[in-house]
């Protein structure tokens, strides 16, 4: 009976400590999640004294909107490239704020100096991989080039638009997908909404980590590439501009989505306020952005 009670003491002492480690680890997290909002603040109002310099309110494109800091200068890009095609894309005023798809305020409205115009459907699709998707996509379609759109599902099976404009449509069981002409053909701007609303719902992060050319000399980084950790849930971003100075020192722009999908926005450098918003990119790095770390930084290229 003695050695009963004493077993029995020792387990309940055994778990009381369980349960006191448990508590304390929780109170830890915690504080930490609240700690990383407060230095993102912090940051975020340092970084917007310093933004005076390089930061021209009235520009209405990422361009102009940014000016290029000393001893820089803007790398060129052929005229119809995508390059030039994002470093021109069109802002919303200075001041716009990030709206959820729902039409709510996003909570932290600290981390960006721009938002891009382009909507945000109501169905909540379009989050930080899909918004990307559409800006490439769109690009594809403005100049002709809509044979080229296409994206791997997360299964790994290749949807173009080309047959999705002819009837054909995905039948998804599991991870097998089978392609059937059930469907009018249909070219139109319309039906190429619809097409990318069913490219955000099965494709993401992880389909084009997996799907795209990878950059493993960030020397290479130019406009249009991503900074992408593939997962569910994951992040990407993507460069719009990008400068170089007289020693091939380059810095960049990021613009991003979002999960819940929200406006799609140009954003501060948090981490280093004397280039803000301009980034210096390394492969294998942290790099914070706005509201996201990447803990070991990977690009990947749009083919």
């Amino acid at each position: 009976m003695l050695k009963y009670e004493t077993t029995y003491l020792f387990r309940l002492a055994y778990m009381r400590k369980l349960i006191l480690i448990l508590f304390i680890l929780t109170l830890i997290a915690f504080v930490l999640f609240k700690i990383k909002p407060l230095k993102q603040t912090a940051n975020a109002i340092i970084t917007t004294i310093k933004l005076v310099d390089l930061l021209n309110k009235d520009g209405v494109t990422i361009k102009n909107r940014v000016k290029v800091p000393e001893g820089y200068k803007r790398v060129e890009y052929p005229q119809g490239s995508f390059q030039e095609y994002l470093r021109n894309y069109k802002l919303k005023p200075f001041g716009s704020k990030i709206i959820n798809y729902d039409g709510s305020e996003y909570f932290w409205q600290m981390g960006h100096i721009g938002i891009l115009d382009i909507p945000v459907p109501k169905n909540g699709l379009q989050q930080c991989a899909d918004a990307l998707i559409r800006v490439r996509s769109e690009y594809l379609w403005v100049n002709n080039r809509k044979d080229e759109i296409g994206f791997n599902f997360t299964s790994g099976h290749y949807c173009s638009w080309k047959y999705y404009a002819k009837g054909y449509r995905p039948k998804i069981k599991g991870n097998n997908v089978s392609f059937h002409k059930i469907a009018e053909a249909n070219h139109s701007k319309a039906n190429f909404y619809k097409y990318l609303d069913l490219i955000y719902t099965y494709s993401g992060t992880l389909s084009l980590y997996n799907e795209l050319p990878k950059i493993n000399n960030s020397k290479s980084l130019r406009i249009g590439d991503m900074l992408i950790i593939g997962g569910s849930p994951g992040h990407i971003v993507m460069i719009c501009d990008e400068v170089v100075n007289v020693n091939g020192n380059k810095l960049f722009l990021l613009f991003q989505g979002n999960t819940p999908a929200q406006s799609v926005h140009l954003v501060k450098n948090l981490e280093d306020y004397n280039i803000s918003p301009w980034y210096q990119l390394e492969k294998d790095t942290i790099i914070s952005v706005s509201n996201y770390t990447f803990y070991n930084s990977k690009f990947v290229r749009f083919k």
